[in-house]
């Protein structure tokens, strides 16, 4: 064999894989057909949409956009490009940062496209059109996805933008519509509503993040319509036209909404069809690469790891099924992942949670109570003035142990793993409350929503 493990795909779950592997002694080697490594998480999708949001979440800190603005809207093009410019310079420090690391670990990168040729070898097709071939013990694949881009959306990089095109404008229009009520759509919504653009959002779902909490979800969109954002909630969309250098979008409703650009973000799509799996015995559906608990699709020593396997698809969890794959192909046993993986939505204001949903927890049928605080009501909610934030706590009442744990304001995407620690390691709710937490912090929330459920505990257990 060439290689100990060839992993096709140099993203974060990719690079995981390659640092475990070379940790173990392993010969490693990363494929990349792209020109840059990092993949969508560092390329295309979630540090530059982040970047970008830094640059939009410190204007709304500021006291607003539209005030300060000029009046032939030069400001806003050069708020746009502050935001471009931090975008491509984040980008360009953690490229080198990723690529230093697996230099010094060993991994060999490997340039161009890769294709199951078996169930033990790796065709490579560089840009030059040369072609080798490469034979490894393990095979992770780690390709990633993309963004679904339907064939009736007349997508052209300029007025109709898919989340990747999106990041490349160089322009801000006067108005965008969001087709899409996801997480990528709202962090776009922030970015653009915060850089003074008029935001429209066409969603076929009742309400934004159709899974989470309504308590939760009414606090971002009070803030989106504090910052001017419009919505047309179940609703679909019938057809987009670009007309006289702008959109015109036509819903099923027969509504019809102009917009000088759409931004479509309904769905990814995995990057699977040039992998050839099947070559390799490997089963796969609509593109997507099914996988046990320790990532090893129905040929055991072929992994699969990110995106590329379905939900929860974030750039955190990969890095660990990344992980997790080496060490089970190569350290044997099991390698389980904690039950309890946080989830984060960068908008304005972050949205975080980690466990169940209330719903979930209904139809689970467990018997909990909730315990909420408010950032206005702790002294650095005060001091920051975040009035709107909420941190909420799920508690079963039988065990008093943490079900489920909702942030919403500043800050929710660092509080969440105070939760997610206390129920990866079977605490309570009264762990939070014996614990002492600096003062004056975001993070004394927790105490304070831990007391509002344990007084409901005790009424309970008198009752």
């Amino acid at each position: 064999m060439d290689y100990d493990v060839l992993i096709i795909g140099s993203g974060p779950a990719g690079q995981h894989a390659a640092w475990q592997a070379a940790r173990l002694g392993k010969r490693a080697a990363i494929i990349e057909r792209k020109p840059k490594i990092g993949g969508a998480g560092l390329q295309t999708g979630t540090i530059p949409s982040k970047a970008m949001r830094e640059v939009a979440y410190l204007l709304s800190r500021s006291g607003g956009m539209r005030q300060a603005l000029a009046p032939d809207g030069r400001s806003r093009h050069g708020l746009l490009a502050d935001a471009v410019r931090r975008k491509e310079g984040v980008i360009a420090q953690q490229e080198s940062v990723i690529l230093q690391r697996l230099l010094k670990h060993g991994v060999a990168l490997i340039p161009g496209e890769a294709s199951l040729i078996d169930a033990h070898t790796v065709q490579v097709s560089d840009a030059a059109g040369k072609v080798r071939q490469l034979s490894a013990e393990v095979i992770i694949l780690a390709s990633g996805s993309r963004p679904r881009r339907p064939a009736h959306i007349p997508f052209d990089k300029k007025t109709v933008l898919d989340s990747t095109s999106i990041l490349n404008l160089r322009h801000l229009p006067d108005s965008l519509l969001v087709v899409g009520g996801g997480v990528i759509a709202c962090e776009f919504v922030s970015i653009f509503a915060a850089l003074g653009v008029q935001v429209s959002v066409v969603d076929s779902h009742a309400q934004l993040l159709e899974y989470l909490s309504e308590d939760v979800v009414g606090v971002l969109a009070d803030s989106f319509l504090a910052m001017g954002v419009t919505f047309q909630m179940r609703e679909r969309v019938a057809s987009i036209q670009q007309v006289d250098g702008g959109t015109l979008t036509v819903l099923e409703s027969g509504k019809q909404i102009r917009a000088d650009a759409v931004l479509y973000a309904q769905g990814r799509e995995p990057n699977s069809e040039k992998l050839r799996v099947t070559n390799a015995g490997v089963h796969a559906q609509d593109g997507w690469i099914a996988v046990d608990r320790n990532f090893q699709t129905n040929v055991p020593h072929i992994y699969a790891v990110g995106d590329l396997i379905g939900r929860p698809a974030l750039a955190s969890t990969g890095m660990e099924q990344g992980r997790a794959a080496v060490l089970h192909a190569f350290g044997g046993g099991e390698q389980v992942m904690a039950d309890n993986l946080p989830m984060a939505v960068y908008t304005i204001p972050e949205i975080s949670y980690v466990g169940k949903t209330e719903k979930e927890v209904q139809q689970d049928g467990i018997p909990y109570v909730i315990g909420r605080a408010y950032f206005k009501d702790s002294a650095r909610g005060q001091i920051i003035g975040d009035a709107q934030g909420l941190l909420k706590l799920l508690v079963d009442t039988r065990n008093e142990k943490l079900l489920g744990v909702h942030i919403v304001g500043e800050q929710a995407s660092e509080l969440v793993h105070i939760g997610q620690l206390v129920m990866n390691l079977q605490g309570t709710v009264r762990d939070l409350i014996r614990n002492v937490f600096n003062y004056p912090t975001l993070a004394e929330c927790y105490k304070l929503a831990a007391l509002d459920c344990t007084h409901q505990l005790d009424q309970l257990g008198k009752a």
